[in-house]
């Protein structure tokens, strides 16, 4: 077994590769805590910062200007949030963005010298984190994804996963895990583009851990129809056309426009041609360079030729919904677990509206440093060393059963004839599509929810395939299916349209359901209303 493939100990894991993991870990290891830090992908690289470049919600202490903000997300959120969690986030942003500078990062500058600190570059910004949480003596396992989180009674104490490069298992011991993976997206067009299942959600649910605000995942951004990118901002340069080349964008009501069109099967064209000038399309490459890679790969010039779109759901990534906290610790329903970044629910910032950037980017660099320096105090605690535990692994979901294990259910399981993941997808994504989840219907949710408790015990049973990579599938197609599950069943308990969800029925807000819905569980889930704290 390789040296990264063996057993570890450490006082704090944390699973995920973005910003909100690298500050988790950070700031752990800056605690005096002994972090391990274990991601699917290369942390540097990983999440949807990385590709691209992303705003913050930066402002000076100035009260009216934060004042402001604060009373804008409240009112764009449906009345769900606390105005004192967007005031500590505008607080922690501002000290933390004076840290990266700190670091190295290169800050625009005004005329006068003031640090420009309201947009970082994706690239710069993650790679100086990878460097920073080295220096703080982090040990990092790239292409590590973790499959299952370890627990006793006491509470988490760890995960193990897979080590892609030589398909090794791996274990980490540790007294506090911060969850910080990433939220579920449904974009893929097959199987392995998608690196956004909600595994996280998915490993914190098996252990008893509460969801929160997944009705609040109705995102559907743009993408090259036969790409991946949901990249749209540049789409703000771009005329829009239909088939026969008419001009569909005169009045301003694009989004619109494009979400109609493709639930009805039509295709939509888009040019940005109001990027007239060398120096414009030059700016706008440098900015989302990423957001070019598959228009290039097929030889289209995108300011001067039209190109087909379609939309891609997002689900919790552009949603709120995720993990529920229950402190300003970002801690959990379970003990010595934390969620962090996009795995956990923004509700308490945002309320029931999200976006891309902004909120989402300062609220990971928020949610990563109260997390991990939470979970290295949590660890601290501890009177026993992680390695001393009698921990269990509780993962059930989508993984192959241990041979030998003399699991009855597992092994009757294992004989279901079990569609192929690539079929598996193909069905979960159908019941997240526009026609279901983005133009909501009381009826049609309840169809599609019946249809994907079909596919449950399924794409949840233990695959019986060969191979590291298909245990990695199969876990995700768990994933994937139970947080369309979550959605769907919090969609119907909010009866009128609030924020990102509607529902055609109930088109006006209720000033009666000012609470959140919590759920719980997997075969069997239970809902639950919190009142939103004032």
């Amino acid at each position: 077994m390789s040296e990264l493939g063996r057993k570890l100990t450490a006082d704090v894991l944390v699973l995920g590769g973005g910003p909100a993991a690298a500050w988790a870990a950070w700031s752990a290891a800056s605690q005096g805590a002994k972090v391990v830090l274990a991601d699917k992908g290369y942390l540097g690289t990983s999440g949807a910062t990385a590709p691209g470049g992303t705003n913050l919600l930066y402002l000076p202490p100035d009260r009216e200007l934060r004042d402001k903000a604060v009373e804008q997300r409240y009112v764009g959120g449906g009345y769900l949030s606390e105005r004192s969690w967007t005031y500590r986030v505008l607080d922690q942003v501002y000290i933390n963005l004076e840290r990266i500078e700190q670091w190295g990062y290169p800050f625009v500058r005004d005329e006068h010298g003031v640090p420009q600190r309201g947009h970082l570059q994706g690239l710069e910004y993650m790679n100086l984190m990878r460097k920073v949480v080295l220096k703080a003596g982090v040990k990092v396992l790239d292409q590590h994804p973790a499959l299952e989180l370890l627990a006793d009674e006491h509470g988490v104490g760890g995960a193990r996963g897979v080590c892609r490069p030589d398909g090794t298992d791996w274990e980490v011991r540790a007294n506090a895990v911060v969850v910080a993976t990433g939220g579920c997206a449904f974009l893929s067009k097959g199987l392995g583009c998608n690196v956004l299942t909600g595994d996280g959600l998915l490993m914190a649910s098996e252990l008893g851990a509460e969801l929160s605000g997944m009705e609040f995942s109705r995102a559907y951004a743009p993408s090259a129809a036969f790409g991946t990118v949901t990249r749209g901002r540049l789409l703000g340069w771009a005329t829009y056309y239909d088939e026969a080349g008419n001009v569909l964008n005169s009045d301003g009501n694009r989004g619109q426009i494009l979400h109609k069109a493709v639930s009805e099967g039509r295709t939509v064209y888009a040019m940005l041609n109001k990027a007239d000038t060398p120096e414009k399309q030059a700016i706008l490459r440098r900015s989302h360079a990423i957001f070019f890679l598959p228009y290039d790969r097929v030889g289209i010039d995108v300011f001067t030729q039209k190109f087909p779109l379609t939309v891609r759901g997002e689900g919790t990534v552009r949603g709120t919904g995720g993990i529920r906290l229950v402190g300003e610790d970002c801690s959990t329903t379970v003990a010595g677990l934390y969620a962090a970044g996009d795995a956990a629910s923004r509700e308490r910032l945002m309320g029931g509206m999200s976006g891309g950037g902004a909120f989402n980017a300062s609220w990971a660099i928020c949610s990563g440093t109260w997390s991990g320096e939470a979970a290295a105090a949590y660890a601290a605690a501890q009177p026993g060393h992680a390695g001393q535990r009698n921990l269990r692994p509780v993962g059930r979901f989508g993984l192959q059963p241990k041979s030998g294990s003399g699991d009855s259910e597992a092994s009757a399981i294992s004989d279901i004839q079990r569609p192929d993941n690539a079929e598996l997808l193909k069905a979960v994504q159908h019941e997240v599509s526009l026609k279901i989840n983005y133009f909501r219907r009381e009826s049609t949710i309840r169809e599609s929810l019946q249809r994907l408790n079909a596919i449950w015990p399924i794409a949840g049973s233990a695959a019986g395939y060969e191979g590291f990579q298909q245990r990695i599938r199969a876990r995700e197609i768990a994933a994937m299916t139970a947080t369309a599950r979550w959605m769907h069943i919090a969609s119907l308990q909010r009866k009128e349209t609030r924020a990102m969800h509607t529902l055609a029925e109930y088109p006006e807000q209720d000033p009666s359901q000012l609470h959140r819905i919590a759920l719980w569980g997997l075969d069997h889930i239970s809902v639950r209303y919190d009142k939103v704290p004032v």
